[in-house]
């Protein structure tokens, strides 16, 4: 394509696209917002039932995924810290000696 053929091109959304697609959101939003209000307000002890169960499975799904991202940040904190602990050994360790000065005197007292 040329560069005024991209400058021709018409980019203006018609009206009956953009309320088809719009009552088409609407209607869905309305059919979820009904659909969780039976679910939690128990219509179905059933249905109510395994959506509490899937709500606690989820529960452990986020925590492995979470405990998954803390692996990920120490193996790459693994590799990382070396090469920054290198770089800046004289002032870390400066940091460290007052550090473990302050803790030999709190454990002292």
């Amino acid at each position: 394509m040329k560069r005024l053929d991209i400058l021709d091109l018409d980019l203006t959304l018609p009206q009956d696209k953009v309320r088809e697609v719009t009552d088409l959101t609407v209607s869905h939003i309305n059919g979820a917002a009904v659909e969780l209000r039976r679910l939690f307000l128990v219509e179905d002890l059933v249905d109510s039932i395994k959506f509490g169960v899937l709500l606690w499975c989820l529960t452990y799904l986020g925590a492995w995924f979470n405990g998954m991202t803390l692996v990920i940040i120490s193996f790459v904190a693994l590799f990382t810290l070396p090469k920054v602990y290198e770089q800046n050994k004289a002032q870390i360790d400066q940091y460290l000696d007052i550090a473990k000065s302050k803790f030999a005197d709190i454990s002292s007292k």
